[in-house]
């Protein structure tokens, strides 16, 4: 297993909990534009090393979720911008171009040092 990429939350906007319902989280780097801000939880920007693909790993503090889609501009936003939606579906195939599906379970507490790692299958 290697981590291509990792990350901690920085904080979060006022209204990131807002997506909780929809069993999404919403992260961004310290770029987001200031409307978008309050629904995000903040991020640096990191790189990825490596392909986000279907069977992977996501890792939010110690607990993992298998990664069942990603859509096409997910990585792209994630590594230039910190942005990128996961929701906790488990659709295998993206509805969304800026999002990475999980299997479909509880969206865990996310809070100011929680850290998020993605792992190469």
């Amino acid at each position: 297993m290697t981590v291509i990429y990792k990350n901690k939350v920085l904080g979060a906007g006022a209204c990131a909990e807002e997506f909780r319902p929809m069993n999404m989280l919403i992260i961004f780097g310290s770029s987001a534009p200031a409307e978008l801000k309050d629904f995000c939880y903040l991020v640096d920007v990191n790189p990825i090393e490596g392909t986000i693909e279907a069977g992977d790993t996501l890792r939010i503090d110690e607990k993992d979720y298998r990664i069942t889609s990603v859509g096409d501009e997910a990585p792209v936003t994630l590594a230039g911008l910190g942005h990128c939606t996961i929701n906790f579906s488990g659709l295998t195939e993206p509805e969304m171009a800026g999002t990475i599906y999980v299997e479909k379970v509880p969206m865990p507490q996310i809070q100011t040092g929680t850290t998020i790692q993605i792992i190469k299958a």
